[in-house]
């Protein structure tokens, strides 16, 4: 039961919706079955989703299974920062995620890439052995938006200044390499006040 929860609260806050404070319960795995239920590309057919960008002083790869143990050791490193920045909750990173909770969430991640359901990414340092953070490029829940960007770097990363670089790099990106026109990122060039006052779609 805790699996379905932890599961159903990040992905809720990462496809834009904030987890109600101090509760991750049912009230999160209503809240986004409508996004997961919709099961629908998110990109058309012609567009080929990256699987590999180099970026200075980092690498962005799909995340998968082959990466469980370097995206587990970084954000179990960042809980509380993680909590602060990222979800806005207490709902994700936890303490007691265990082994089988990350390869199934890595497995997800991979299922949803390969359906061209959204887009998750390992920020990694260039030999691929450590992970400053991760990429999101998700679905909106909010009308007006093609799209919906998240991402995190680890307490260490944003302690040095990475978190502004990566946010930068990625704005770029996206409005250059992929087919959307209008693009959000909560939290960060759309404040969350205002982002939690929009509609739902």
């Amino acid at each position: 039961m805790q699996r379905w929860i932890t599961t159903a609260a990040m992905a809720m806050l990462l496809y834009g919706c904030d987890a109600p404070s101090g509760k991750a319960g049912t009230a999160d795995a209503s809240a986004v079955a409508p996004a997961e239920a919709q099961q629908s590309a998110l990109v058309p057919d012609s567009f080929a989703p990256p699987t590999r960008v180099e970026g200075e002083g980092f690498v962005l790869v799909p995340l998968g299974p082959s990466l469980v143990q370097i995206d587990y050791e970084a954000y179990m490193s960042s809980i509380d920062h993680l909590q602060r920045t990222f979800t806005r909750s207490t709902s994700w990173p936890t303490t007691d995620i265990t082994d089988d909770d990350a390869i199934k969430d890595m497995e997800n991640e991979q299922r949803r890439f390969q359906a061209r359901e959204s887009f998750a990414y390992a920020v990694l340092t260039p030999d691929g052995t450590r992970e400053r953070g991760c990429v999101y490029v998700r679905p909106s829940s909010k009308p007006g938006y093609d799209a919906v960007v998240r991402m995190w770097v680890t307490q260490a990363e944003y302690d040095a200044g990475f978190d502004s670089e990566l946010q930068d790099w990625v704005t770029r990106w996206v409005s250059t390499a992929w087919p959307f026109d209008r693009v959000a990122y909560p939290g960060r060039i759309i404040d969350w006040a205002t982002w939690d006052a929009l509609p739902d779609a």
